[in-house]
């Protein structure tokens, strides 16, 4: 790769689930393999933002569980061993639109196969399913298998 060329980016959603634990070693190492940087990302939607009814939500309180729990995945997947070419974004909206808008430009998005979403996505469709219905780049959809190392009991 000449010094002058773009690095080639690697786009992952992650959100603790233990698939997108595994779409994050998946994507780290084809990042590795073809010179590329790891776009690692991380979305939340605030409820009171997107106007569901009920009790009224402390914003920055999501921010601060997002922000918990995208640094617990990156700590369980990588430890100390951290990929030198790993950017991190913390996002609030919609995991799939950002994902989306995320793949602009990308070499490939990478999501799990299964993530964190309860009932409203169970109505609205997965996230990978919308990404890979979507995305601008071509996407990888990561299934908990692939990573013997986070199984659930």
């Amino acid at each position: 790769m000449q010094p002058s060329e773009p690095r080639r980016r690697v786009v992952v959603g992650v959100d603790g689930s233990p698939s997108t634990y595994a779409a994050l070693r998946w994507a780290a190492g084809y990042a590795r393999l073809v010179g590329g940087v790891v776009e690692a990302i991380h979305s939340w939607d605030t409820p009171s933002a997107i106007g569901w009814a009920g009790p009224a939500i402390d914003p920055e309180f999501d921010l601060e569980q997002a922000r918990e729990r995208f640094t617990e995945a990156l700590r369980s997947v990588f430890a100390d061993d951290r990929p030198a070419h790993l950017v991190e974004y913390l996002v609030e909206g919609d995991p799939s639109e950002v994902l989306i808008r995320a793949s602009q430009g990308a070499d490939v998005l990478v999501v799990g196969s299964r993530g964190r979403g309860g009932f409203a996505r169970a109505m609205l469709g997965s996230v990978s399913q919308r990404c890979a219905q979507h995305a601008a780049c071509p996407v990888v959809v990561v299934r908990q298998e692939y990573d013997q190392r986070h199984q659930q009991p």
